[in-house]
């Protein structure tokens, strides 16, 4: 993949979660994808992945905005910063995040987050 195929393939994992459309953010994940998670929890599998987004926007109202996406010559790995805005538990916040990406052949194999809701949670 091209890096610019790369950075839309991220634009658009984002633009689903933005939209809490799990389905066409499973569509970007590769079967077998993991999801790092900031404490060392590694979640394996798209339909997994899919759940757990699921389950974590269920829990958050929030916004991914200020959106910088890059990727490496080859478009292998690609990271995006932005900032999360919304509303848990009652409280506002805007936080900065970030999360790591690895493609193969058109498609999202690894989600690494970064932590900034963790944080917001009290995990």
């Amino acid at each position: 993949m091209s890096r610019t195929d790369t950075e839309k393939l991220i634009g658009n994992f984002l633009a689903a979660l933005n939209k809490r459309d799990m389905t066409a953010l499973a569509a970007l994940l590769h079967r077998d994808v993991a999801h790092d998670e900031p404490d060392g929890e590694r979640t394996m599998g798209a339909e997994a992945l899919r759940e757990s987004f699921f389950r974590q926007a269920a829990q958050f109202d929030e916004t991914i905005a200020d959106i910088v996406v890059m990727s490496d010559e080859t478009g292998t790995h690609g990271a995006a910063e932005f900032t999360r805005r919304g509303t848990a538990d009652g409280r506002r916040f805007t936080l900065r995040d970030a999360l790591l990406f690895e493609v193969y052949d058109g498609r999202i194999t690894r989600v690494s987050a970064a932590g900034g809701r963790d944080a917001l949670a009290g995990k």
